[in-house]
């Protein structure tokens, strides 16, 4: 176990808590309400960024819930949400929210989708929690303190080479994005034992730490999507980095297991070209 960075370990623990019983608890209102929807059916939805890209009342309920019991109990925290939360705060705790990562896969009742909950301070993610309502599965991470899930430790795989790695991926809602990153994985696939996309960046980054994907790639993402799971995926000794190599926030994002980590960056960028 690496030691805390925080300056504030009973902090992190504190938050770590607080993220898992947030998330766990707006992952159960996001299930019984897609439960209250007949099978076969889609719940009504709106979009966001495109005409693919969805938005339910159960995002906004699940993302309310959470939003009111941080209030309650962290007054003086920032929050940020993906459904439009914006409190600013003077802590220098920011919660980053998806209530809802994979909204996709969530209207049309797949299981690949989670809530996700991350406190960032100025060097940035302290704490997070991704809640899988599905498979009722619980990843949570607290800077220092290693990475679960269920409570039980994760790690990251020890691959050691491209072309046996499995390798996750997302692609953009966006038309021309979409067409792109088509164009680049022709490109990869050759490289790789084989490619997944599973539709939730969370997830994505918390299957790299419990080793069940070696590593993971993704552009044009927010703060949301990427802040608690990057947690814990280094917190289980992934390395992370953006397309470059250099540190992430957001955007694009490259996490795997250590010894692929820099390949991957390298076909990254010759597939790129």
């Amino acid at each position: 176990m690496s030691p805390d960075k925080s300056g504030a370990p009973e902090l992190a623990v504190e938050l770590r808590q607080l993220a898992e019983e947030l998330a766990t608890a707006a992952g159960a209102v996001a299930l019984s309400g897609r439960r209250s929807v007949p099978r076969g059916a889609q719940p009504s939805h709106g979009t966001k960024s495109s005409a693919t890209d969805p938005v339910t009342e159960f995002d906004r309920a699940a993302e309310e819930l959470i939003v009111r019991a941080l209030r309650a109990r962290r007054p003086d925290d920032a929050i940020v949400g993906e459904e439009g939360t914006a409190d600013d705060g003077t802590s220098g705790i920011a919660w980053h929210i998806d209530p809802i990562d994979g909204t996709a896969n969530f209207l049309y009742d797949q299981p690949a989708w989670c809530t996700s909950i991350a406190a960032v301070d100025e060097q940035g993610s302290i704490s997070g929690a991704v809640y899988a309502p599905v498979t009722d599965e619980l990843f949570s991470a607290a800077r220092g303190h290693g990475a679960t899930l269920n409570g039980e430790t994760i790690r990251a795989s020890d691959v050691a080479a491209l072309d046996v790695a499995l390798v996750g991926t997302g692609f953009s809602y966006l038309r021309d994005r979409r067409g792109a990153q088509a164009e680049r994985l022709t490109v990869l696939l050759p490289e790789f034992r084989d490619i997944r996309r599973l539709g939730s960046a969370a997830l994505d980054l918390c299957y790299v730490a419990c080793a069940r994907l070696d590593a993971y790639f993704e552009e044009h993402l927010n703060s949301w999507d990427v802040a608690a799971g990057l947690l814990i995926a280094t917190e289980a000794g992934a390395r992370a980095s953006d397309f470059d190599g250099r540190d992430v926030r957001e955007g694009a994002v490259i996490v795997a297991a250590p010894a692929v980590h820099d390949l991957l960056r390298d076909a990254l960028r010759d597939a790129t070209r």
